[in-house]
């Protein structure tokens, strides 16, 4: 039961971390984040997710602790599970990203306390896989995802974003940009497939052919559709509209645009349809409070299935089951991929929606044709940053939760050549993304833009960073919080515009408290629950 509420509550609170920035610079909406994180999470965690289980399963304490006693290490990683689970549900509830991985790592820790003192934990190296090499990513992860952030949107924004007509200059330089990130992206996953695939005893032209065997050209035309993507090179001689292009005519290329000042765009011939979109992003981001308000009863619709009589009657249980129920049923699960994650970032009537603003307005936003380039791309790194993340995390509860089930179904000790069952993976997987589907919007909404403007460029620069971090410490069995990759990649990326204010301070401060909160108080619960019971009276 622990180990499902500590994996759907790392799916609610660490996976928005991969996406965040792609649904706060609207190059993602929350449902198609959701469902594309679903599948990236599933097949990270099952695939590659036994890799790093085996550092949270061995590396943090010695087996020898347990003193050939199963029972004991059965109730130990089960005392480390109540502890990180309860606490990841507090944090979440409050809106608070803490490290999942720093979680069942202390919890462990103090586990490992409890049973044999202070010097229990593997407190240092311990080859690559103790508590020191873990907690060197406290500072390590951040700063390597800043430097790689940084030097991504650096060489975007000088290459491509400040130069005359920069959208000309994106065309020019976006296959080398896609070129590149599908060959780190692929090489990344044929490096880091599950042993059982065999990716890396593939010969060097085959793998030579899955790197260089990508093609990206763009075409503006608001006609094409998904299907036509079959149709590849071939779309050169496809006619584009005649109104294509034009400030009048249909456009295929959303208004990025998080911030309405401060544009280094000039303004745009205003048609009906744009007065539309800036009466509407107006309503939503400038002045929420308005577009809040209330209907007068008047324009109100009536109820079409009204209970009339006592709700007992035959007709009205039906009418409840039918038209009540199964909507209300509908809404409370699809929640989590419907609501505005904009409008929560924004925070109406509030002193921080007018600093947000303040903030924006520090940092440059580019044209819409221009960041729409970088979309694409950024939904790429996204998904393999979430990838990479069920390959990393799901293991902070599916390690524990293996090793119980290994005591409970042969009696004796896990030890470094305990197999991880398959169905663990999976079981873990599905909690995972349950959790993300239902409560993720909670965590992702104190990210993104609260942090800073984001923009397709910008977030394609972060995700880069961040999963370029966590993929190559998956490589070498390390589990790192991609919580703190992200947010350092952010703040890299942000330090880019020019103006240390461009960024929150205040809100990095807030998540880097509850960094360090985890440690201590994680724990001291799980030592002191294994404590109190291995120490109580029994028969």
């Amino acid at each position: 039961m622990f180990a499902a509420l500590d994996a759907f509550m790392i799916g609610a609170n660490d996976v928005a971390n991969s996406f965040a920035t792609s649904v706060s610079s609207k190059s993602l909406t929350l449902k198609q984040a959701c469902l594309a994180a679903m599948v990236m999470e599933f097949l990270g965690g099952v695939l590659v997710g036994a890799r790093v289980a085996d550092t949270i399963k061995n590396g943090v304490i010695s087996s020898t602790l347990f003193q050939g006693n199963p029972g004991v290490q059965m109730l130990g990683f089960a005392c480390a599970l109540v502890s990180s689970s309860i606490w990841l549900t507090i944090c979440t509830r409050f809106s608070w990203p803490v490290s999942t991985t720093y979680s069942i790592v202390s919890a462990v820790a103090g586990v490992g306390v409890a049973l044999g003192g202070i010097d229990a934990p593997n407190w240092g190296w311990n080859g690559g896989k103790g508590i020191a090499t873990i907690f060197a990513g406290f500072g390590i992860a951040p700063a390597i995802s800043a430097a790689f952030g940084a030097i991504v949107y650096l060489l975007i924004k000088y290459v491509v974003l400040v130069r005359d007509n920069p959208t000309r200059w994106g065309l020019y330089t976006a296959p080398f940009f896609f070129f590149t990130l599908t060959a780190v992206l692929t090489l990344s996953i044929i490096y880091k497939g599950a042993p059982s695939l065999g990716l890396t005893s593939l010969e060097p032209n085959v793998m030579a052919a899955a790197v260089v065997g990508t093609a990206f050209f763009v075409k503006k035309d608001y006609t094409i559709r998904w299907y036509h993507f079959f149709l590849g090179p071939l779309l050169w001689r496809r006619e584009a509209p005649t109104d294509s292009g034009h400030h009048n005519g249909p456009s295929a290329i959303p208004d990025y645009r998080v911030n309405r000042k401060n544009e280094s765009e000039a303004p745009e011939p205003k048609t009906a349809e744009d007065t539309d979109v800036d009466s509407e992003k107006n309503s939503s981001h400038i002045a929420p409070q308005q577009a809040n308000k209330r209907s007068p009863l008047s324009e109100q619709v009536e109820d079409p299935h009204p209970i009339e009589g006592s709700w007992i009657e035959p007709q009205n249980l039906w009418i409840i089951a039918r038209y009540k129920a199964i909507p209300w049923l509908v809404t409370l699960f699809t929640h989590g991929t419907s609501v505005d994650i904009h409008d929560l970032q924004v925070q109406e009537g509030s002193k921080e929606a007018s600093r947000m603003q303040e903030m924006y307005d520090r940092a440059k936003q580019y044209p819409n044709d221009t960041e729409h380039l970088y979309s694409f791309m950024q939904v790429m790194t996204a998904c393999t940053a979430s990838f990479a993340h069920g390959a990393n995390d799901l293991s902070n509860a599916i390690g524990p939760f293996a090793v119980i089930y290994h005591v409970w179904k042969t009696g004796e000790i896990a030890d470094k050549k305990s197999p991880v069952e398959i169905w663990n993976l999976v079981f873990g997987a599905v909690c995972l993304c349950i959790g993300l589907a239902t409560y993720g919007y909670n965590i992702m909404r104190v990210l993104g833009n609260r942090i800073t403007l984001h923009s397709p460029s910008r977030g394609f620069s972060m995700e880069l960073g961040a999963s370029i971090t966590v993929i190559l410490a998956s490589q070498y069995g390390l589990p790192v919080s991609t919580t703190m990759c992200i947010i350092g990649s952010t703040i890299g990326v942000a330090l880019c515009n020019g103006d240390w204010r461009a960024t929150n301070w205040r809100a990095i401060l807030w998540i880097f408290s509850g960094w360090v909160l985890t440690v201590p108080i994680v724990a001291t619960g799980a030592g002191c629950l294994m404590a109190i019971i291995l120490n109580a009276p029994h028969f």
